[in-house]
C-alpha cells in the first residue's frame, strides 16, 4: 500500500509575508512534479465566498506551478475527491468546514485516497480536521457539525496557531490551560500544539517538524514536552 503523506501547517500566512509565502518552497517538494490536479476545499472559509477563497489559493500555487480548482465548482463532490491528484483543505472555522464536510458525505472518501497515497494538505482549520477530532480547535461553535469527530488521518490531535501569550488585563484561561483541560478529560491521546510557521511533514509512520519550534506535545499525566526540528517525532503514529 502507498504511503500516507500529509502535510499539516499552524498557519498560511507569517507576520509581513504573502499568503502562503513561507510554506511555498516546502510545498512544491511535498506535492513534487506528478501532482497535476489539485482539489481545494474551502469549507472553512465564512468572511469570503468559496470562489474568492480558491482564487486566492490558486493565485499562491500557480507561482509553483500548481493548478487549483474548488471542490465546490464540481456537479459531485465526492466523485472531485476520488479523482484528484492531491486534497487541500484552507483555514478558517473549523465548525463550518466540517459540518461541510459531513453534509458533501466527504469524511470516508478523504479517508480513502489519503490512505491510498494521495497528498493531503491543510493549514488551521484543515490541520484540524486531519486529527481524531476538532475538540483542540481554538474556534467559536458557530454551526453544530453532526460530530465532532473528523478525518482521523493522524492518531493525535494537533492545536495550531499555538502561542502561551497573555493578554494584558485578561483573566480568562490561556492556551496551556485549555489544552490542560483537554486532556484531564480524555488521556491516553497526545495533542501537538503546532506554533506559526510551523509545520508537520508525515510520510507514512515517519513525522518530521519543518520549521522554527520548538513544538510542544500534552498528554495526561505527563509533563508538556518540548520538541526542535532534529527530534524524533515518529512516537506520534504509534
Amino acid at each position: 500500500m502507498p504511503d500516507k503523506r500529509l502535510l499539516l501547517l499552524s498557519n498560511s500566512t507569517n507576520l509581513g509575508e504573502g499568503y502562503l509565502e513561507y510554506p511555498q518552497k516546502t510545498i512544491q517538494q511535498f506535492l513534487g512534479n506528478s501532482v497535476k490536479n489539485v482539489l481545494f476545499i474551502p469549507y472553512a472559509g465564512v468572511g469570503l465566498s468559496y470562489n474568492q477563497y480558491t482564487q486566492k489559493v490558486a493565485s499562491s500555487f500557480a507561482q509553483i506551478g500548481y493548478q487549483v480548482r474548488g471542490i465546490h465548482a464540481f456537479p459531485n463532490p465526492v466523485e472531485a475527491v476520488l479523482t484528484a491528484d492531491a486534497i487541500v483543505i484552507g483555514g478558517g472555522n473549523t465548525f463550518a468546514l466540517l459540518n461541510q464536510l459531513y453534509l458533501n458525505k466527504l469524511i470516508n472518501p478523504i479517508r480513502k485516497v489519503v490512505a491510498n497515497g494521495i497528498p493531503f494538505l491543510g493549514w488551521s482549520a484543515g490541520s484540524n480536521v486531519a486529527s481524531p477530532t476538532i475538540k483542540t480547535t481554538n474556534d467559536m461553535p458557530i454551526v453544530e457539525p453532526p460530530s465532532f469527530e473528523a478525518l482521523n488521518l493522524v492518531p493525535f490531535q494537533i492545536n495550531p496557531h499555538y502561542t502561551e501569550s497573555r493578554l494584558p488585563n485578561h483573566g480568562g484561561e490561556s492556551r496551556v490551560d485549555r489544552l490542560n483541560e483537554f486532556i484531564e478529560l480524555n488521556p491516553g491521546i497526545n495533542v501537538v500544539a503546532i506554533p506559526e510557521g510551523d509545520i508537520l511533514k508525515i510520510v507514512d509512520n515517519s513525522v518530521k517538524h519543518i520549521g522554527t519550534g520548538p513544538i510542544k506535545v500534552f498528554r495526561r499525566g505527563q509533563k508538556i514536552i518540548e520538541f526542535d526540528p532534529s527530534d524524533n517525532l515518529d512516537f506520534l503514529m504509534d
